[in-house]
């Protein structure tokens, strides 16, 4: 079984909001959240990362769901889908150049949420290259802002980036150690360092990266993550240090 889709859900009519809830519950997805209000979003999404945001334009409140949609977009590479109950030309100009995935007018069916949402899958899909030119799934891990998606059991399957705890070198490929599961992956170390967030990993050894919000312990030759020893360049340690002191 793959990781469901997560799906953040931000309408203002609750009674609307159950009811998305309900349908895609049904369809298999995940629910991320539910929020009411534009500036309650980029909260959601740091407790909960979700991999598609249903963006309700007419938003009350500060920020209607087009301003929302830009702070999103300032820091996350999330999918956005615009529900929306109002044709006029300067909201969906406005809307349109937030770039949203699609639009979704109200009243909706359960068809056409469906249909949207599979669509968004689909381009995600391409747009991170999960799909090669030949339409096989690349061996090659797909690294973006806050999420990787890794070959596993002939899928491609996600790790949330702030739940890896290390990374170690295996030659020409990598194991990923996560908060659920550890994934060896097609790619030298020096090439996923140079892919990853700086904010949340240190290379601290010639064979190991490492998360730094996660580590426990520092000794003079390793660090300490969720009971593992993982061994530390006296070289390197300097530099830990002083990155611990500023996150």
């Amino acid at each position: 079984m793959g990781i469901p889709i997560k799906i953040l859900i931000v309408e203002d009519e609750m009674i609307i909001a159950a009811n998305i809830s309900l349908q895609l519950s049904k369809l298999g997805y995940k629910i991320s959240g539910i929020v009411s209000k534009g500036e309650e979003v980029l909260s959601s999404i740091k407790e909960d990362i979700p991999d598609i945001i249903l963006l309700d334009i007419q938003l009350k409140g500060k920020l209607d769901g087009i301003e929302a949609a830009k702070l999103v977009n300032e820091k996350y590479s999330i999918p956005i889908i615009f529900l929306t109950s109002n044709t006029d030309d300067t909201y969906f100009n406005r809307a349109k150049a937030v770039k949203p995935y699609a639009f979704i007018s109200k009243p909706f069916k359960k068809l056409d949420l469906q249909h949207a949402l599979e669509l968004a899958v689909n381009r995600m899909m391409s747009e991170d290259k999960l799909l090669a030119i030949n339409g096989k799934a690349n061996d090659l891990p797909i690294i973006l802002s806050d999420r990787i998606f890794v070959r596993c059991n002939e899928k491609m399957v996600k790790i949330i980036i702030k739940d890896i705890y290390y990374i170690e070198a295996d030659r020409n490929y990598c194991r990923i150690f996560s908060k659920d599961k550890d994934y060896l992956i097609v790619m030298t170390l020096k090439d996923i360092d140079k892919k990853l967030p700086n904010e949340h990993f240190l290379r601290i050894h010639r064979s190991y990266i490492v998360n730094l919000f996660h580590i426990d312990e520092v000794a003079g030759s390793h660090v300490v993550i969720s009971k593992k020893v993982v061994p530390l360049s006296k070289i390197l340690r300097a530099d830990l240090l002083k990155r611990i002191q500023t996150i």
